[in-house]
């Protein structure tokens, strides 16, 4: 009996373990808790890795504001919006086509992702970490222009702290 407890405790671990692994999804686990207090998993989540290895897959929602939008975005990736987003930008989409939506770390763009949900779309993720875990991971930024920059909007100075890529010029 006891043998079988040490093995269902160790396979426990195993498991446990195993699963805290494959959900991360930040190289800061600072920054991961950080995410946790804002998001509530509501809509299914991506990792940026993920992406940036089928980005071509999806269609890209920038849930940030426009100055934001302006600075850099996501190479490909469409202006949506969160304050007044840009319900017109969903005409010409498919509900049933894959679409990532991202905004600074996840919690916009969740709301938003919520919000394409309620208008019947079927097939929306939250990138989680958005375009911080992005750019930590150097995946490329352009800005308005379409252009590739090294500049990132980090919503303000106190958030700034999130991205820790020191190749990326930090703007607020």
């Amino acid at each position: 009996m006891r043998t079988l407890l040490i093995i269902f405790i160790s396979l426990q671990s195993i498991f446990l373990f195993g699963q805290k692994n494959a959900q991360q999804l930040c190289t800061n686990p600072k920054f991961e808790k950080t995410i946790e207090r804002y998001i509530s998993h509501s809509v299914e989540v991506i990792g940026v890795d993920e992406l940036y290895q089928k980005k071509e897959d999806y269609i890209l929602l920038d849930a940030r504001e426009i100055n934001e939008y302006e600075i850099s975005h996501i190479p490909g990736s469409i202006y949506f919006g969160f304050d007044q987003p840009d319900l017109s930008s969903l005409d010409q989409l498919d509900k049933d086509q894959p679409i990532v939506m991202y905004c600074s770390i996840g919690y916009r763009s969740e709301k938003m992702a919520e919000l394409l949900e309620e208008k019947g779309f079927t097939n929306v993720k939250n990138l989680y970490g958005s375009i911080f875990e992005w750019g930590n991971k150097s995946y490329p930024l352009e800005d308005i222009n379409g252009d590739s920059t090294s500049k990132i909007h980090t919503y303000n100075r106190s958030w700034s702290k999130w991205v820790e890529n020191t190749s990326l010029e930090k703007v607020y």
